[in-house]
């Protein structure tokens, strides 16, 4: 009985300290606290209401049929077990579990076979090796640097929600709707290799700088790793070509512009503008290369949240799509663009940015044209509370 608790309890850290778990401290959190609960047998005890203010540190005004954060995170939890055991944990012995309806945690024992050897040669082993360790690699440093990012800038005592600074109004107009909720901020760091990798690890940066004090709770993923529930509860900032997304690919109706390999596509263009919108060869020559920054402001899947897409083909283009977004004069200029004759800012919209570059960096970031989404009233978001 000793060696089965000491086992389960090993399982237990051996997957709060996974990849899965890395960057989510309320999911190790909480999972830690279950566990324990369920291994001394106190959790068929457990109510909502006591998680709320042992992991989540609610008051004890905290009222469960009014706040809905515990049933999301422990939701989240089996998303993320689910997760685990899918890659890393698919040779473990035993399987963790949170069923539903309650929140004690199951450990299972199971029979792991070994996949039977297939031959195969060097050579033909190496490239894709090569191509996973790289990708994989590149993913890595984008989202190490969006948590430095975040670490680095966000204050050593959390600001109240009100105190939250966004430098202008227009940083205000653009962020509102997606950081002034209840909502997590779910960003979504694309799963690819070579240039855009290395441009996501940059913008990655950059974003966290600006997510630092005005965002708690801030969870990471990749875009092959991401989730419809995950779509659905939180809000979501696609960092990065997602065009490979199935969850990006159902929220697609409607959009006007679409990113491309070489360019932007226009789907129903006005008078005097291109049906296209390519972008130049970096190694064509010339003092500045020219690329295309895509911005597009989605409502979420079913109508639920916000989802921000932030991309281009380009290191410079996917870093002018973030800095557009985080610096109080590209904004400025950009809310000039995008109001209407009655000064409304759309809520949902898209836009086409150019973008001047030199060693892959940013030198001019200037408006093209935009349109205006907001027409998608099938698809608005509920009001958030």
């Amino acid at each position: 009985m000793v060696l089965e608790l000491e086992a389960n309890q090993t399982q237990v850290q051996r997957i709060i300290q996974s990849k899965a778990f890395r960057t989510s401290e309320v999911h190790r959190n909480l999972l830690h606290y279950l566990a324990e609960k369920s291994l001394s047998g106190t959790a068929d005890s457990l109510k909502e209401y006591t998680v709320g203010l042992d992991v989540f540190a609610k008051p004890e005004s905290y009222d469960p049929r009014q706040e809905s954060v515990v049933r999301m995170h422990v939701g989240r939890l089996r998303q993320k077990l689910a997760e685990y055991y899918r890659s890393e944990g698919v040779g473990d012995p035993i399987f963790v579990d949170v069923p539903k309806g309650g929140f004690k945690v199951t450990f299972d024992t199971r029979e792991i076979r070994p996949e039977p050897i297939k031959a195969a040669s060097e050579e033909t082993r190496r490239p894709r090796k090569v191509a996973i360790i790289v990708g994989s690699l590149l993913v890595a440093a984008a989202a190490c640097a969006l948590i430095f990012g975040i670490e680095l800038w966000r204050p050593k005592q959390p600001a109240a929600p009100a105190a939250a600074s966004y430098t202008s109004p227009e940083l205000q107009e653009l962020w509102g709707p997606i950081l002034a909720t209840n909502r997590p901020l779910m960003v979504c760091l694309a799963a690819s290799n070579g240039v855009t990798g290395v441009g996501t690890a940059s913008a990655s940066f950059l974003l966290g700088q600006f997510l630092a004090h005005r965002k708690d709770n801030v969870l990471l993923t990749r875009s092959d790793l991401l989730s419809t529930p995950e779509v659905i509860m939180d809000n979501v900032i696609f960092l990065g070509p997602a065009g490979g997304n199935r969850q990006m690919q159902a929220i697609s109706t409607g959009q006007q512009f679409v990113l491309e390999p070489d360019g932007i596509r226009n789907v129903n263009p006005r008078p005097g503008e291109p049906a296209f919108i390519a972008d130049h060869n970096p190694q064509a020559g010339g003092d500045a290369d020219e690329s295309h920054a895509l911005i597009s402001h989605l409502p979420g899947l079913y109508g639920h949240g916000d989802i921000l897409y932030l991309s281009g083909n380009q290191i410079s283009s996917t870093l002018a799509a973030v800095r557009a977004l985080t610096d109080p004069m590209l904004a400025r200029e950009l809310v000039a663009k995008l109001k209407t004759p009655d000064g409304r800012l759309p809520r949902f919209y898209q836009l086409v940015l150019r973008v001047r570059s030199m060693d892959s960096m940013p030198i001019e970031i200037s408006y093209m044209f935009h349109r205006d989404l907001s027409a998608l009233g099938n698809l608005q978001p509920e009001a958030e509370k």
